[in-house]
């Protein structure tokens, strides 16, 4: 469920101490609070970090050393920063993508040059380099206007809500739009309607084939 849940959700320097807070209170589970306090422990101690991450944008699981940095509570959800040594740079890890967290001996090093992530206009915010979609959602997908920076909204008759929103990943915003299923239909740009319906299209073809193949 929180994969399911991690999938919708996902359109990611000096030391500092624990505690830092932009926004409101935190939303948390009980495993989620157990990590938090993990987290805060370690930063308090001083040491690195190992952690088994959900990573929901490429729907994988890493395991990564980290240097944790600060803790962070953004618009009531709970996020590590941290040196992130697999990647060499500065990473946000929500703590609800944290399947496992163990505090190591070592102390957390994070390099001079690592500067904390600049949350001015959130976690996520969009370029204008990046390329520009135009969906219309059904009453039943208007929640991805809640949960996702849109530029522009725009009523529809029968509560549809056209919505224009930047992304960096075609992939994502391919899965996403398809995650959806009927109740979000892309009107630009053409190469992400075209890709849409490809996938769409490879994915019934594998089922035929599957189909088929079982039933000998």
């Amino acid at each position: 469920m929180r994969r399911t849940i991690a999938k919708i959700e996902s359109a990611a320097g000096q030391a500092q101490p624990s505690g830092v807070v932009v926004g409101g209170g935190v939303r948390e589970g009980k495993e989620t609070a157990r990590t938090r306090e993990t987290v805060r422990g370690a930063l308090q101690a001083g040491r690195a970090v190992r952690i088994r991450y959900y990573t929901a944008s490429k729907d994988e699981i890493t395991e990564r050393t980290v240097d944790p940095m600060r803790l962070l509570i953004v618009q009531a959800v709970g996020y590590l920063e941290a040196w992130c040594r697999r990647v060499e740079g500065v990473r946000l890890f929500r703590l609800d993508r944290v399947d496992e967290i163990t505090v190591l001996d070592e102390p957390a090093a994070p390099p001079a040059h690592a500067v904390p992530t600049d949350l001015t206009d959130g976690v996520f915010s969009a370029r204008p380099d990046q390329p520009e979609a135009v969906l219309v959602l059904a009453p039943d997908a208007r929640w991805v206007a809640e949960y996702y920076p849109c530029e522009e909204l725009d009523e529809l008759e029968g509560g549809r809500l056209r919505i224009r929103m930047r992304y960096g990943d075609e992939s994502w915003m391919v899965r996403m739009v398809l995650g959806l299923g009927g109740d979000a239909n892309v009107e630009k740009p053409g190469e992400l309607a075209s890709a849409v319906r490809q996938r769409a299209a490879d994915a019934l073809a594998r089922a035929r084939h599957l189909s088929s193949t079982s039933g000998r």
